[in-house]
């Protein structure tokens, strides 16, 4: 069997085979939530393998939509993570500091994580060469640190798309967490040629694209979801600690009909004890001090 029925980025781990995990406090569950700041291009540059817009242009319908969570709907998101005490952990188009510095502001006042998510959501990593795409994470980090303080911890590729190399160059760079894989409610080492990287759970089903775009759930369906991805993984994590992650878009959560099932929703795990509100930087700097050594010894001696 050749190399190309599996990505080779991670091993299988069951399980009953894993190190337990014990989060701080001895915490059952790490609940991180990643606002995804985005800015989509009216006419970006084009690519060759993806169209970023489905209509022709000028699509001002699709541009306005998305324009609509950089100009209210952010607002409403972070009131309803303020309420319960939640810090964000940014998805961030790194333009969005030029574009919309006092988004940027507000979610630095609150301590909140920036991770990159690309320049700019409109512009993917398909079809780059390794050194373009290793100028895109310079960028992300420099402007970053440039306008917040902070350095990079992760990375999640604008729109998901990645190259062979991707995992690689992000360790190069000293990233230390990738949430472009979605394999597992655990933290996991990612094999990469040098240094390390580790994915940290982010999630397609508690995502609100999804949920709203493709699954089509009504508002208080979305809440009641994140709720059953909770308790599930609440009561999973007293054998051993897990991540839920919910990645938001301000364009969705943020309109007025769907803020308070989604608030509903943060009050209720925050309402339980043996909660971890972490950011996701928190929880690959706890994962690498406790668990990444036996957790990639582990997976070593299921391949052997």
């Amino acid at each position: 069997m050749t190399n190309q029925a599996d990505p080779q980025l991670y091993s299988f781990l069951s399980y009953h085979r894993r190190p337990k995990i014990t989060w701080p406090n001895g915490a059952r569950i790490a609940v991180w939530v990643a606002p995804n700041i985005e800015f989509y291009e009216f006419d970006p540059p084009p690519n060759p393998k993806r169209k970023p817009w489905a209509r022709p242009l000028p699509d001002v319908l699709a541009y306005s939509h998305r324009d609509y969570g950089n100009r209210a709907g952010w607002q409403r998101m972070m009131d309803a993570m303020d309420a319960v005490g939640i810090r964000g952990s940014v998805s961030l188009n790194v333009a969005m500091c030029e574009h919309h510095p006092e988004i940027i502001e507000e979610c630095n006042e609150r301590g909140w994580e920036f991770y990159s998510h690309g320049i700019y959501n409109t512009r993917y990593t398909y079809g780059m060469s390794i050194e373009q795409e290793r100028e895109i994470i310079v960028d992300s980090i420099e402007t970053v640190r440039k306008w917040t303080g902070q350095s990079i911890a992760g990375w999640l590729s604008p729109a998901l798309s990645n190259n062979v190399w991707t995992m690689d160059l992000l360790a190069e760079a000293g990233i230390r967490y990738t949430c472009d894989l979605f394999h597992d409610d655990q933290p996991m080492p990612v094999a990469v040629k040098s240094g390390k990287l580790i994915s940290i759970p982010y999630s397609l089903e508690m995502n609100d694209v999804i949920a709203y775009l493709t699954n089509q759930c009504p508002p208080r369906h979305y809440g009641e979801t994140i709720k059953r991805q909770f308790d599930q993984l609440y009561a999973e994590g007293e054998r051993s600690g897990t991540v839920m992650c919910i990645p938001l878009h301000p364009y969705l959560v943020g309109h007025p009909h769907r803020i308070q099932p989604f608030a509903e929703a943060l009050q209720h795990i925050a309402g339980h004890d043996d909660v971890w509100l972490a950011t996701g930087r928190e929880i690959a700097e706890h994962f690498y001090s406790h668990y990444y050594d036996d957790m990639l010894t582990a997976g070593a001696e299921v391949k052997s």
